[in-house]
């Protein structure tokens, strides 16, 4: 084996995968920090799921992986869980290797979520969440943590989001996709609609007042629809680049044991939206 083939390296992991920045952003830091290492994509869909995961067990080199959509929770059932990411969130974004080859399962998407939503005061206000994957478990358990008020969450299957709600102990309901929205005063999709190649978000966003926040997690393309509609609406709007830099930066840490260089946020998000 060469030095370079021994370089160590992390990947992210989805089903689709070509739409993911993520290896832009960690070879960002890598090159800043000058360190060796690599950050790849890998195209694995969710019958080779649990090939993928044993192949890299037995890897030295592979420091871990992102996980992205559709696999948040079936990876669950092939790493270990210290944390009890099962029992609280409910979904992985993070495997990290261990030197024994002992595979840790975590999640830094709720970090990265609320990062820039945290000098709010959101206790006690509504909250529309769409969508009801790894990614909104992620979302709801962060607004838990804020003491969100009423939350409604928007669905193709209500009852597959029933039980979200309870588990982390948040009041509210769950309506159809193509519900009329109520007051809010976040509105958050966590679902994949408005994603280069997925069907749109076609919401009417009237019923949102004029100091809402919508907050939509897709970053490619980086203004979806859902922010073109809020924007020329006058509301305040949140990309997915801020989650997706903030889940990020935990990750590189557990992936290459140093945090990634301080100060070069707008720069990278020049590189990302170039």
């Amino acid at each position: 084996m060469s030095a370079a083939d021994s370089a160590p390296y992390a990947e992210v992991i989805g089903d689709p995968i070509a739409q993911s920045k993520s290896p832009l952003i960690h070879g960002f830091w890598l090159d800043a920090l000058g360190m060796k290492g690599a950050y790849r994509r890998a195209h694995v869909k969710p019958d080779d799921l649990a090939a993928y995961i044993a192949e890299r067990r037995t890897d030295p080199a592979w420091r871990g992986c992102n996980v992205t959509i559709p696999h948040k929770i079936a990876v669950m059932d092939l790493v270990d869980d210290p944390g009890d990411i099962r029992g609280t969130i409910g979904a992985m974004n993070t495997i990290v290797r261990q030197r024994d080859g002992t595979l840790i399962g975590t999640n830094t998407d709720a970090a990265g979520f609320y990062a820039p939503l945290a000098e709010l005061d959101l206790e006690g206000a509504p909250v529309v969440l769409i969508g009801a994957g790894g990614a909104a478990r992620a979302v709801l358990f962060a607004l838990a943590r804020a003491k969100v008020g009423h939350v409604t969450i928007l669905n193709r299957s209500p009852l597959k989001a029933m039980g979200l709600l309870a588990s982390f102990g948040l009041k509210g309901d769950v309506v159809a996709l193509d519900a009329p929205l109520p007051p809010a005063a976040l509105l958050v999709n966590s679902s994949s609609l408005g994603m280069t190649g997925q069907p749109p978000l076609d919401l009417d966003l009237s019923p949102l007042p004029d100091d809402a926040i919508v907050y939509d997690l897709v970053y490619a393309p980086l203004m979806t629809g859902l922010l073109r509609a809020a924007d020329a609406r006058g509301l305040d709007i949140v990309d997915g680049l801020d989650m997706l830099i903030g889940q990020a930066a935990l990750a590189f840490e557990l992936f290459f044991g140093a945090p990634p260089p301080e100060g070069r946020d707008e720069e990278l998000r020049a590189i990302l939206t170039a």
